[in-house]
């Protein structure tokens, strides 16, 4: 077996010694860890007790036979390695093996190089499928709903509507500010669908020459303009089967709203320069930062396009809004930020999350998320983030908190005067203007009393 592959379990049921003596100590030697014994009952236990990769059985195995234990060591494992062995050789039962399940089927006496090479097959596709799962794991940790991060009401109405719509082949129009995650929504409804196995393939209308839009949906075929050296398939062809997920759609121009109304109602369209029609199966979802409703009124936006896109809405909270999730959110974007660049950051204190509460987020969870990226990078390995970490300029505008201030009695003036400059310089943001205003202090007075008590 590969050196850096883990050992593989093997259990050997069986009643004669001779089949022992012949698989345990080869199978042993090419790296397998195996166990074996006498009957179908012990083994039954076995499958109960640990997990097993490989289950080698005598067809008439003593009190439960080796149909029987295959059945059960695949509702353990669906993926577990079963080779059955006979006295005589029975085609019948064999092809009823294999249809059940069975890696292989064999005589004795046993071919130990056909056993192993089975093993090793059978060891192979259960290494895949576990991958797969694992990819798909971490698929549904970064874009399911595990990616969307809140336990706010305005959270919990989105988590709803992505359970209901994704089973369904509905149009979805996801609406909300710049910021606020209207592609996690996206991806997290395609993920949650039955296309999850397709392709989600994503465009932002916005991000695009408006020259090439059209080419980018559709694709094109040499020559259809300058440039066009190539054939190139669009993203409308690219998602066939899955999802396509148009980014600030209010951007597009007339002329390709009638396009894409078209598709939606027909499914079908054609290549720049080729007069070929294309039909495809895709679901479209839709996202817009700006009030749809109102270009339509204006004239800006095709009515009959809106009332298509608008099947399904989703209304994404802006982060001012749900602001209960904020120290959540810190905590996620804490933890991703040191691991992408290799820090060690003990935490964040509750004065330095309450200053990121207080601000307005105009950039919503995108500015948060790049905000504490910053604060990271910026700090000192295995320190823990305070209010002055947080940058000047959100410290400037976040509006002062009156917070309580606990002192033990028997404390000195001088370090009660202190303690109250200390929390309303935390309370302030460290605005040293705020915080003279809130102590009814001059100013150069606070400097002479920060210098004297050596706050920072």
């Amino acid at each position: 077996m590969p050196g850096d592959a883990p050992t593989a379990t093997v259990l050997l049921v069986d009643r004669d010694p001779t089949i022992i003596k012949e698989i345990m100590p080869y199978l042993a030697d090419h790296g397998y860890q195996v166990e074996c014994v006498d009957d179908g009952e012990k083994a039954y236990n076995r499958l109960d007790e640990r997990p097993i990769d490989v289950l080698i059985t005598e067809l008439n195995a003593h009190r439960i036979n080796g149909m029987r234990l295959m059945a059960v060591a695949k509702e353990r494992n669906p993926e577990i390695c079963v080779i059955l062995i006979t006295e005589e050789p029975d085609v019948a039962r064999a092809t009823e093996a294999m249809r059940q399940g069975a890696a292989d089927f064999q005589t004795k006496p046993v071919n130990l190089g056909k056993l192993e090479a089975v093993i090793q097959s059978g060891l192979g596709r259960q290494r895949l499928v576990f991958e797969q799962l694992e990819l798909r794991r971490r698929l549904d940790e970064r874009y399911g709903l595990g990616s969307l991060i809140g336990k706010s009401r305005q959270m919990a109405r989105v988590y709803d509507a992505v359970r209901q719509i994704a089973p369904t082949r509905g149009t979805v129009l996801i609406q909300g500010e710049t910021g606020t995650g209207k592609d996690l929504v996206a991806q997290a409804i395609h993920n949650n669908s039955t296309r999850r196995d397709r392709a989600f393939v994503k465009l932002n209308c916005a991000s695009i020459p408006e020259a090439l839009v059209e080419s980018e949906l559709f694709g094109h075929v040499a020559g259809a303009f300058t440039g066009a050296i190539q054939a190139r398939e669009g993203r409308f062809k690219l998602a066939d089967g899955g999802t396509l997920f148009l980014d600030e759609v209010a951007e597009l121009t007339p002329a390709l709203q009638s396009k894409l109304l078209r598709v939606l109602e027909s499914q079908q369209f054609e290549r720049l320069g080729d007069s070929r029609t294309i039909s495809v199966d895709v679901r479209l979802i839709a996202a817009t930062n700006r009030p749809l409703e109102k270009m339509v009124a204006e004239g800006a936006f095709r009515d009959d396009l809106y009332y298509r896109l608008r099947v399904v809405i989703v209304d994404m909270p802006a982060l001012r809004h749900r602001r209960e999730d904020i120290p959540l959110l810190v905590d996620h974007f804490l933890q991703l930020a040191c691991k992408t660049h290799g820090k060690t950051v003990d935490g964040i204190t509750r004065s330095a999350v309450d200053v990121l509460m207080r601000y307005d987020w105009p950039g919503n969870v995108r500015e948060l998320r790049n905000i504490v990226e910053g604060m990271v990078i910026m700090a000192r390995h295995g320190k823990l983030l305070d209010v002055s970490d947080v940058p000047e300029h959100l410290r400037r505008s976040t509006v002062p908190e009156v917070s309580e201030i606990r002192i033990p009695t028997g404390v000195a003036m001088s370090e009660v005067e202190r303690i109250v400059i200390e929390e309303s310089m935390k309370v302030c943001g460290y605005n040293k203007e705020a915080c003279a205003k809130m102590l009814g202090i001059g100013l150069r007075t606070l400097y002479r009393k920060l210098k004297e008590y050596d706050i920072q």
